[in-house]
């Protein structure tokens, strides 16, 4: 699957997007969870702020 994801962000005007992940901890229980997201380059900062 993210092979595809790969191939589809390298074609055309998707080269501004980029996949993101963000390791985010639980309060409940401690534990760690992965968000992903595809945003556009000038974004990414922001999404790992927040």
């Amino acid at each position: 699957m993210a092979k595809k994801v790969v191939a589809t962000l390298k074609s055309g005007d998707s080269a501004q997007f980029t996949k993101v992940v963000r390791m985010v901890k639980s309060d409940k229980s401690g534990a760690y969870t992965f968000e992903e997201k595809v945003v556009n380059k000038e974004h990414i900062k922001d999404f790992l702020n927040s």
